[in-house]
C-alpha cells in the first residue's frame, strides 16, 4: 500500500505548550570543491542534518516516504552509493561529526569500555568535533534528538556536550523507548515524556529550534535526530562498562527487552500487507557469508511472519518521520530562509531482516548493513538526480564545512562530496572508489523474540576489516574476520551477497578482470592492509601509500603484471591475532605503518620489482 502526502495530513497530537517550555600522515589541504554551490545574497547558508536510527536502503524504506520524496529526493540529490563505514550506532554517529573512521576515534562499540558518551569524553573528541568548528566560523548550532549511545540521565552533565547554542537531547536509558522518552533541555535536568510518542516530541522541538535559529539572524546548523525506525527497547541499564572479558559478558536479556518499533497511533493502521521484499538472499536455502553467519539455520515460518511485522513496523514508525521532514521543510520556507538552506538526510548504518537467515539486526558487512540513505537539497544542488559516486559517513563532517566556507583538516579521513551537477560530473574519474569498513565486538539479534532454543541474543567474534569497493568494471566486497576467515563477493555477478568466493567449500573463478582470481585478491588485502590504520590523506588515497610515485590510482592500475611479486609475495598479509571486544592494536595483527612495504622507483625512472618499508619511505 501507498499513500499520497494528503493522507498524512493529521495534525500531531501533542500539546505545542507544554513543550515549549523546554522548548600524522599528510594532509589533503583545502579539499574544498572549486565551484561550491553559490548562496542566496552571499550569506553563509544554513545546515540542517536529519539523522534517523537503522534505516535501510536495501528493503526500499524510501518508497514509503511521499513526503521525503516531495521535499528532499525530488528536490535534490539521492546518493545510491553513500555507505557507513561501521555499522552500528555510536561508532557511526562519531565518525559522521568528527570525519574520522573509528579507528582514529577509538569509539567502537555503544557502551564503555569501548564505546558510547563516556569514550567519546575520554578520547577528548567533546571540544574537537563539528558544532565546535561550525561556531568558530561564526554559526549558532542547534541539535535535538540522539546524540550518542550511553548519554544518559545520570552522566548527560559530566560534561555536558560541548558547542551547542541549543540542546535537547534524548537520554538513555529511555531512548528507545518510544512511548516514554526523556530528553534534557540545554542546561536543564532531564524531562519524562511518558504517554507522548517521541518523535512528535522531537518535531516540536525541531520546529522550536528552528524558530529560534532565524530569530538569531545568524548562519545555523540544526541536528535533528529521530530515533525511529529503531527497535523499542525497554532498559535498565544507564550505559555501564560491559569489560573485556569475553566469558562474563553480562545477560542483555537482564537489562534490555527488544521489540519491533512502536508507531503513533494514527499510522498503526498502514501497510497491512506488506512484506519484507524477498530477494534471492531472504532466507536463503543454503548458508551464506562466513564465521557465525554461515552457521545461521534457516528461519521457520512463525519467525518470518514475525519478522514481516517487525519490518511494518519500522515503516509506520518513519511516517512521523516523513512528517517531522515536512514541517521542518515548512517552518524554513515560512521563515523565508528555506533557500539558503542544505538539507541533509541520512541514518547512522543500515538494516537487516531475514536476509542471509539473519533476524532483525545490523552489526554485519552485508550491503544492507552498510549501504545507507544519503539525501542532499539546498543551493545549487542537482534536483531530482540518483547519483552513483561512492560516499562515506568521513565524508560528511568535510562536506559540511566546505559549505560553511572552512578549510578541509588535515585530520579528516574523508573528502568533501560533490553536490552541483557540474561537481559530480567532474568527480566520476578522480573520486576515491573504496569504502573502508570496520567493526568490533558482537552482533545482537532486535527481534523481540527468538524463535530457535539454540539462538542467542548476542553473537560474539563478530570482530572484522572489510573493504568495499566499486569501480570502472568491477564492484567488490572483500573482509577478513578476527578469527582470521576471509570473505569476498563479486556484486557484477552477485548482487545479493550469496556466494563467498573464498570460503573453503567455493568453487572459485579461474579468473576475474583479466587476471588470475588471486592476483585480484592480493590487491585487495593490500588495500586493505593500508585501509585497517590509515589516518588522513591515507584513508582517501591509498593507492598513494602503495605507490607513492603517484603511478597507481585505482583497482585496474594495481594489477599490472609488474607488480604481481610485490603484491603476492612481499607485501604482508591482513590477519588478526585475536578477537577483541574493542579496537586493541596488538590484536590486530600486522600494521601497514610499522610493517608494511611500498613499491620503489628504480633508476631512470623504471621500477624495480620491490619495496622497501612505509616507515623507511616516511
Amino acid at each position: 500500500m501507498r499513500f499520497s502526502g494528503a493522507a498524512l495530513a493529521a495534525g500531531l497530537q501533542l500539546p505545542t505548550a507544554a513543550l515549549a517550555s523546554h522548548g600524522s600522515q599528510k594532509p589533503l589541504g583545502d579539499d574544498r570543491l572549486d565551484s561550491t554551490p553559490a548562496t542566496k545574497g552571499g550569506k553563509q547558508p544554513n545546515i540542517v542534518f536529519i539523522l534517523t536510527d537503522d534505516q535501510d536502503l536495501h528493503m526500499n524504506s524510501l518508497d514509503y516516504v511521499p513526503l521525503i520524496k516531495k521535499h528532499l529526493l525530488d528536490e535534490g540529490t539521492l546518493y545510491k552509493r553513500h555507505y557507513c563505514t561501521t555499522a552500528i550506532c555510536c561508532p557511526a554517529r562519531v565518525s559522521l561529526l568528527t570525519g574520522q573512521q573509528a579507528h582514529n576515534t577509538n569509539v567502537t562499540d555503544v557502551n564503555p569500555p569501548h564505546g558510547g558518551y563516556p569514550k567519546f569524553i575520554n578520547q577528548g573528541l567533546n571540544n574537537n568535533y563539528l558544532p565546535i568548528w561550525l561556531q568558530e566560523a561564526g554559526y549558532n548550532t542547534y541539535y535535538t534528538g540522539k546524540l550518542f549511545n550511553a548519554h544518559t540521565v545520570e552522566n548527560y552533565n559530566s560534561p555536558y556536550p560541548a558547542g551547542w547554542n541549543g540542546s535537547d537531547f534524548l537520554l538513555d536509558p529511555y531512548t528507545y523507548n518510544y512511548l516514554n522518552s526523556s530528553f534534557q533541555r540545554n542546561q536543564d535536568p532531564p524531562k519524562s515524556y511518558e504517554g507522548f510518542h517521541s518523535v512528535d516530541v522531537l518535531a516540536e522541538k525541531s520546529l522550536g529550534f528552528v524558530d529560534e535559529a532565524v530569530r538569531a539572524d545568524r548562519p545555523f546548523f540544526l541536528g535533528i535526530a529521530p530515533v525511529a525506525p529503531h527497535s523499542n527497547v525497554k532498559s535498565n541499564t544507564l550505559g555501564d562498562d560491559v569489560g573485556d572479558d569475553w566469558g562474563n559478558l553480562p545477560d542483555i536479556e537482564e537489562f534490555a527487552k527488544f521489540g519491533p518499533p512502536v508507531p503513533a497511533k494514527r499510522h498503526e493502521h498502514l501497510f497491512k500487507d506488506v512484506k519484507i521484499p524477498r530477494t534471492p538472499n531472504f532466507n536463503p536455502d543454503k548458508p551464506t557469508g562466513a564465521n557465525w553467519v554461515r552457521l545461521r539455520k534457516k528461519l521457520n515460518q512463525e519467525n518470518i511472519d514475525y519478522n514481516d511485522h517487525f519490518y511494518r513496523q519500522r515503516l509506520r514508525t518513519l511516517q512521523s518521520v516523513d512528517e517531522l521532514v515536512a514541517s521542518v521543510v515548512e517552518r524554513l520556507e515560512e521563515h523565508g530562509v528555506l533557500d539558503n538552506t542544505y538539507i541533509f538526510y541520512t541514518t547512522d548504518n543500515g538494516y537487516h531482516i531475514s536476509q542471509h537467515r539473519l533476524n532483525p539486526g545490523k552489526e554485519c558487512g552485508f550491503e544492507e548493513d552498510i549501504n545507507i540513505p544519503l539525501i542532499i537539497r539546498g543551493p545549487g544542488v542537482a534536483k531530482g538526480v540518483v547519483s552513483e559516486i561512492v560516499t562515506t559517513h568521513v565524508d560528511l563532517a568535510p562536506t559540511i564545512l566546505n559549505i560553511a566556507g572552512l578549510p578541509h583538516r588535515a585530520d579528516f579521513d574523508g573528502e568533501a562530496i560533490p553536490l552541483s551537477r557540474k561537481d559530480i560530473e567532474d568527480t566520476v574519474k578522480t573520486r576515491h572508489e573504496h569504502v573502508t569498513v570496520e567493526f568490533w565486538g558482537f552482533a545482537v539479534s532486535e527481534g523481540g523474540k527468538l524463535f530457535d532454543e539454540d539462538e542467542e541474543r548476542l553473537t560474539l567474534n563478530n570482530t572484522y576489516k572489510g573493504l568495499r569497493i566499486l569501480g570502472r568494471g568491477y564492484n567488490f566486497y572483500y573482509a577478513v574476520w578476527c578469527n582470521n576467515e576471509h570473505e569476498f563477493y563479486d556484486l557484477s555477478t552477485d548482487p545479493y551477497q550469496i556466494n563467498n568466493l573464498l570460503h573453503p567449500t567455493t568453487t572459485k573463478p579461474k579468473t576475474l578482470l583479466g587476471v588470475e582470481f588471486h592476483k585480484v585478491i592480493a590487491r585487495l588485502d593490500s588495500l586493505l592492509f593500508v585501509l585497517k590504520s590509515c589516518k588522513g590523506r591515507t584513508c582517501v588515497r591509498p593507492w598513494e601509500a602503495l605507490h607513492p610515485q603517484g603511478n597507481v590510482a585505482n583497482l585496474h592500475d594495481a594489477l599490472g603484471k609488474r607488480f604481481d611479486v610485490f603484491y603476492e609475495q612481499q607485501q604482508k598479509k591482513v590477519r588478526f591475532d585475536r578477537c577483541e571486544l574493542g579496537y586493541i592494536v596488538d590484536a590486530e595483527g600486522p600494521q601497514f605503518e610499522r610493517d608494511g612495504v611500498v613499491y620503489k622507483a628504480g633508476a631512470g625512472g623504471g621500477y624495480k620489482r620491490g619495496g622497501i618499508s612505509w616507515s623507511e619511505w616516511t
